[in-house]
């Protein structure tokens, strides 16, 4: 992405939890490596977008990746998750937000953080106005 910046890749850390769950003497369960949220998995199963790459754990070919958007001038919806092809709208849009990208297994339950950066324009921009959502009318 054109403005793709401050990028941190956890592939150190992927590896390092991948490593002591197939080490003798296992210092990692599997329970404890595989323990996405059922919110989670909800959102790789209706959400993700699939890769092609295999789960690392129990190689499976459902591995999908999230792409969840964080920032002040998201407003309203900041913490929602995206697609690749709108992330590169709203970073013509914003001035500036952050994106974690999760991948997650729904047959096990492996999930990791794999990388984070910052998109956007750099243009400051104040939040847009809040729309009133349905909680708001029925609750």
């Amino acid at each position: 992405m054109w403005s793709q910046r401050e990028v941190i890749d956890y592939a150190l850390q992927r590896r390092s939890t991948l490593e002591a769950l197939r080490r003798p003497g296992r210092n990692l369960a599997r329970l404890d490596a595989c323990d996405a949220d059922p919110m989670l998995i909800r959102a790789a199963k209706h959400h993700g977008e699939p890769t092609d790459a295999v789960c690392p754990v129990c190689d499976s070919t459902e591995l999908t990746l999230l792409h969840y958007t964080f920032g002040d001038q998201l407003g309203q919806y900041s913490g929602r998750i995206k697609r690749v092809a709108e992330l590169e709208q709203m970073a013509h849009e914003f001035g500036e937000f952050k994106v974690v990208v999760v991948e997650v297994c729904p047959p096990c339950g492996w999930n990791h953080m794999i990388m984070s950066y910052l998109l956007g324009d750099g243009v400051k921009r104040k939040p847009p106005r809040r729309q009133q959502t349905v909680e708001d009318i029925y609750g």
